[in-house]
């Protein structure tokens, strides 16, 4: 059974070094941080994620992971190493790859000091040309050695979703390897039929530019889905007794779209689609293209946010001084991410208008203390948010928030006013009984 280093500790390489080793394989992660691999060690993750503090600790209890700052010592004693660097965007939402060089250089001092072959496999999203133009060569230089015969490299992309990540690694739908050289995807296709066993999902063995690609085709359609349903959402509130859940319903029935990614609402966020999104953009630029589909899906979500100011402007008038009820905070329910969050460009907007803002999140609190620290007040739960509130704005679909009744607004808010960014109450319900808009509903 292989022995598998991976170079970071952040969502992708701790999610998936849980998951490898959740089904037996040795791993060893690495980070430069010596609190977080303590934490990690102890069998404590440095952020939340549904179920994975559990298989955490189960994992570290029988030995199967580790983590050290030791990077050398992790790649030494290990068969192939995932890089799981971050890839930030530039100002230019170009992609940042200084950590995927520093990681690259790392594996490769690394490399010189071990004789036995080595696969290197990027799980990082990289825009096309990065494994072969970057790693490839910096890990050359600083170990000696040749690709392909001293050690292979392979491109892995991950598709793992916030809030379903671990399940995301145990049952992916598909797994895709881009390869330097047959014997480098060889080894790596060996790796996932052990790890898979008899659930092993289709396989798809490319050239390492096109597996780059694939990452950012993926996500940049499933963006496309949203800006476009959020589209047609803002062209149903111009016609009076339209509403957006029933038109994704019945276009998502048809089995050439499929209904996932065609909820209305008010954008998309995360660590991932807008920084792939813009990636892809100014890497199209750089090569001369100029993207213009995607160029409207960005435009079309920087803009979704803004519409429940609007809204709120149109129910409330002026808001300067008015308390403003923010209910979620993390991009999507089950995590605390806060990462292009639609609930940090709604404050920013709502505080320039001179609103009171009071917000609850049952996992984010903490992380937007840390962004915006007293600017907004934080409330303990769903009620509490609400209390003495000239105006609710629901931004996340937690659960918690879906139990709310009309009759809590009504009696809990100084004037009873809901906007629903998400789509998770019934109009008929709650506007018979509160003043109520939502997004997509005319």
């Amino acid at each position: 059974m292989y022995r598998v280093s991976i170079v970071g500790t952040g969502y992708v390489g701790l999610c998936s070094g849980v998951g490898f080793a959740s089904k037996g394989f040795k791993v060893i992660t690495s980070t430069s941080d010596a609190e977080k691999a303590d934490m990690i060690n102890r069998g404590i993750p440095p952020f939340y994620e549904p179920g994975l503090e559990d298989v955490l600790k189960a994992v570290v209890e029988k030995g199967n992971l580790k983590c050290t700052t030791d990077r050398e010592e992790a790649i030494l004693d290990t068969d192939m190493t995932f890089i799981a660097s971050g890839t930030p965007s530039q100002p230019d939402g170009s992609i940042n790859l200084e950590y995927i060089e520093a990681s690259s250089r790392e594996i490769g001092k690394a490399l010189r000091k071990k004789a036995s072959y080595h696969l290197v496999v990027v799980k990082s999203t990289v825009v096309p040309g990065t494994t072969q133009n970057l790693v490839k060569p910096t890990i050359e230089e600083v170990s000696g050695k040749k690709c392909g015969a001293g050690f292979g490299l392979c491109m892995n992309p991950e598709f793992l979703r916030e809030g379903s990540a671990v399940q995301d690694t145990l049952h992916t739908d598909r797994v895709v390897i881009g390869e330097f050289d047959k014997r480098s995807g060889d080894m790596l296709e060996s790796f996932f039929k052990s790890f898979h066993s008899d659930n092993l999902p289709p396989i798809i063995r490319v050239n390492l530019p096109t597996a780059e690609l694939i990452k950012y085709a993926n996500n940049s359609l499933l963006a496309t889905k949203i800006s476009f349903i959020n589209e047609i959402a803002s062209i149903c509130q111009k016609i009076p007794g339209t509403d957006v859940t029933k038109v994704a319903e019945a276009v998502g029935l048809d089995h050439r779209i499929n209904p996932r990614f065609l909820n209305a609402g008010l954008g998309y966020g995360g660590s991932c689609f807008p920084k792939d999104v813009k990636a892809l953009i100014a890497k199209s630029e750089e090569l001369g293209y100029s993207p213009v589909l995607l160029k409207a899906v960005e435009a079309i979500n920087e803009n979704q946010p803004l519409q429940a100011v609007t809204m709120a402007k149109k129910l409330l008038g002026n808001l300067k001084g008015k308390r403003i009820a923010i209910l979620g905070l993390s991009f999507k329910p089950n995590t605390d991410d806060i990462r292009e969050a639609v609930s940090m460009k709604l404050i920013t907007r709502l505080l320039k208008e001179g609103a009171q803002i009071v917000a609850y999140d049952p996992q984010a609190m903490d992380n937007v203390k840390d962004v915006i620290g007293e600017k907004i007040e934080c409330a303990a739960s769903p009620l509490e948010c609400i209390r003495g509130a000239d105006c609710a704005i629901l931004v996340t679909e937690w659960d918690e928030f879906k139990k709310l009744k009309p009759e809590d607004f009504v009696k809990n808010m100084a004037t009873p006013i809901l906007i629903d960014g998400r789509r998770i109450y019934d109009p008929k319900e709650f506007g018979g009984k509160l003043k109520f808009m939502a997004i997509g509903l005319g």
